[in-house]
């Protein structure tokens, strides 16, 4: 089941409407009880979402029945400490998890990236009431959407989002865009700064007075990742829901190594069902060049010796991604300014590879496949697409810089959310 897209365009000059968000369902949600459930439960989870994928992306649906499994399943609970009452699943197999339902469908692994960050930073940063409190939502099935980016400012870093303190509760106000997941959340965690500058996660309620979520995210690719602009207007979140998102940069932590090996994750999930897709419809319906000679496409030499490369690529990438875990598991144990390095900079190395492979993969699907790949009755240009738009997020061309400075210079990569 999924929401079909229902365009508010409003008349001109008159103001733009909001969509309501989803009920939070009444029965709470399953808890994990180790790594290798949360795998499990991926995979069943994954076999059911490939089923409706490409209807969603051909139609540009929103997956709400999907997104009510993944976190009624447990798997948007899977790093809540254990001391409340969560699995706290290695970041390797957090990481498993995400590229398989990427795999599946990369719009709704990438809907969780930003809860799954959200829940990382309220263990990082969260006194422990505020800890019980929030971890207690998650627990019961709770969604975090988000509300970081800012589309007017100069660079990616800089919010003109602000609140201003009224006591037992603050008031917030200013406008964002790539909300992903803000459409069907139960609960969006607002950037925005407080008098001194710092940036805070300001807890809104999904539906609170003054907040509008507008569903006109219109990208080629990722087309049901539930973004869209979101308008504040004097919202009042209680301070109970107010982070400060901003410590978690003040000395070395692994938050951001956490927001990035998800979103290398999602690229990791692309690569393969782009590779699986190539290596079916080669063998099924593909023709071999009136050259080759062969009987088969899957005959042809050239055809072998490049599934072959990207196989090779694809395992080079996850491989990557479970050294990015085991790196950033390290970092939680023991937060050093070398150890958060070395999980950043292995972050990095798998962001690079994730992404370089998941656009080889879906790009050359076509050159193999043949002219026939490209009718729409098989929309296979949908992984290109979701390639090509991911993995805009965070430039690679910054990883390699990152990688080569502390490689050869011994400088440590800066402390923010995307690095």
């Amino acid at each position: 089941m999924t929401i079909a897209v229902n365009p508010t365009t409003a008349e001109a000059g008159s103001r733009p409407q909001g969509v309501p968000g989803p009920a939070r369902l009444a029965t709470p949600a399953h808890v994990i009880r180790d790594d290798a459930e949360a795998i499990r439960i991926a995979h069943e989870l994954a076999k059911e979402f490939r089923e409706g994928a490409s209807e969603r992306d051909r139609t540009n649906a929103r997956p709400l029945a999907e997104l009510d499994a993944f976190s009624q399943s447990g798997l948007w609970s899977i790093n809540v400490p254990r001391a409340y009452g969560g699995p706290e699943v290695s970041y390797k197999t957090l990481a498993q998890v995400i590229a398989i339902i990427a795999a599946a469908d990369p719009s709704i692994a990438q809907i969780a990236q930003n809860h799954l960050g959200i829940v990382a930073a309220i263990r990082t940063v969260s006194d422990p009431e505020q800890q019980a409190l929030l971890f207690g939502q998650v627990l019961k099935g709770t969604r975090f959407g988000n509300a970081f980016s800012e589309r007017g400012t100069k660079r990616a870093a800089e919010f003109e989002t602000r609140f201003t303190d009224h006591g037992d509760h603050v008031i917030v106000r200013g406008q964002k865009f790539y909300s992903s997941g803000a459409l069907l959340a139960h609960l969006v965690p607002i950037v925005a700064l407080d008098a001194e500058g710092r940036a805070w996660y300001a807890i809104a309620e999904r539906d609170a007075p003054g907040l509008t979520v507008i569903d006109d995210w219109s990208a080629f690719g990722q087309r049901g990742t539930a973004s869209g602009t979101v308008l504040i207007e004097d919202v009042r979140v209680e301070k109970s829901h107010l982070v400060p998102g901003y410590r978690a940069y003040e000395a070395p932590r692994a938050d951001g190594a956490i927001f990035q090996i998800i979103q290398a994750a999602v690229d990791a999930g692309i690569g393969r069902e782009a590779l699986d897709e190539t290596i079916n419809f080669v063998r099924e319906k593909a023709r071999p060049w009136i050259d080759s000679g062969g009987e088969r496409a899957s005959d042809d030499p050239y055809t072998i010796r490049t599934i072959g490369d990207l196989t090779i690529r694809q395992h080079a990438a996850e491989a990557l991604l479970d050294r990015a875990g085991l790196a950033i598991d390290a970092a939680l144990a023991n937060p050093t300014g070398e150890s958060v390095a070395a999980a950043q900079i292995a972050v990095a190395e798998a962001k690079v590879l994730t992404t370089e492979t998941a656009l080889a993969a879906a790009n050359t699907l076509f050159e193999l496949s043949g002219t026939r790949s490209t009718l729409a009755e098989h929309n296979l240009d949908r992984h290109w697409r979701n390639a090509r738009t991911h993995t805009l997020h965070d430039p690679v061309r910054w990883k390699y810089a990152i990688i080569g400075n502390h490689a050869l210079n011994g400088v440590n990569p800066p402390l923010h959310a995307w690095s």
